[in-house]
């Protein structure tokens, strides 16, 4: 299966998903929200693929909305279809990352604004380029925060920086990105992708299983007391105690070799 404006490859167990529409720095419009959404949930579906990358084509990582199409539209008094104001394909796309059991890894190549910002939060883990630029764009086209930005961002960075960020619509640069925690490292825009690609090749070395549980207890334990996360470790231990994976990784340590994880 191929996308109109997204490209779909995966190569030992890594399954890079890259915005494909250069000439609009990747902007969310023409079929991109839903070649994503099916993309993501292909790559969840695929028991050969461990680790997702999404990443962006030509400059930009992702400019956010399509403004211009937005502006066509409004031209053209055209409203838009209620259940995209009901359950919109971008809060579906948004929950599908989340929920996905595979780790996924932003390869932030340059720009990501406004919801493309928003898309690299709802990410597992980002990487920028030193070309990334990010910029909470909506307040400057007088709309609110979407594809979780209020979710997301202030959990990164703290409710008051993530204030500042939303209501003045700054562009930070990668190196501050990094100082903030929204991206763990920063490469030469030539070594972003092999960067990546490194990182989720280490991730799909590992357990899956034992990975895709600690995923979800990530976030599960970020809204819950501290017995509760105590409770959901002691459930997704025993889960993993009894598999086959479980039993490789010690008797690897025993043997003093690496493990061959195939999770079972």
């Amino acid at each position: 299966m191929t996308y109109k404006c997204l490209l779909y490859e995966v190569k030992d167990g890594i399954a890079t998903l890259t915005l494909n529409r250069p000439e609009r720095l990747n902007a969310l419009g023409d079929t991109l929200r839903e070649d994503l959404h099916d993309a993501v949930e292909r790559a969840s579906d695929d028991p050969e693929v461990r680790v997702m990358i999404v990443t962006g084509a030509g400059k930009g990582f992702c400019s956010g909305g399509d403004v211009k199409a937005m502006s066509e539209r409004k031209e053209r008094g055209s409203g838009r279809p209620l259940m995209e104001k009901v359950a919109p394909g971008r809060d579906l796309t948004v929950l599908a990352l989340r929920d996905a059991p595979r780790p996924i890894i932003a390869a932030v190549n340059g720009a990501a604004a406004g919801a493309g910002m928003n898309l690299a939060l709802a990410c597992d883990m980002r990487l920028a380029s030193t070309a990334a630029k990010f910029a909470q764009a909506f307040v400057r086209r007088g709309l609110h925060p979407d594809w979780g930005g209020t979710y997301f961002l202030p959990r990164v960075v703290g409710t008051a920086k993530a204030a500042e960020l939303i209501f003045t619509g700054e562009v930070i640069d990668a190196q501050e990105a990094l100082r903030l925690g929204i991206v763990s490292a920063v490469h030469a825009p030539e070594e972003l992708m092999p960067a990546a690609l490194a990182l989720a090749r280490k991730i799909a070395d590992g357990p899956p299983i034992a990975i895709r549980l600690a995923k979800r207890a990530i976030y599960h334990n970020l809204d819950c007391d501290l017995r509760q996360a105590l409770e959901f470790e002691t459930f997704a231990q025993n889960i993993c105690y009894e598999t086959e994976d479980a039993a490789e990784g010690i008797k690897a340590f025993v043997e003093k070799r690496s493990p061959s994880f195939r999770g079972r």
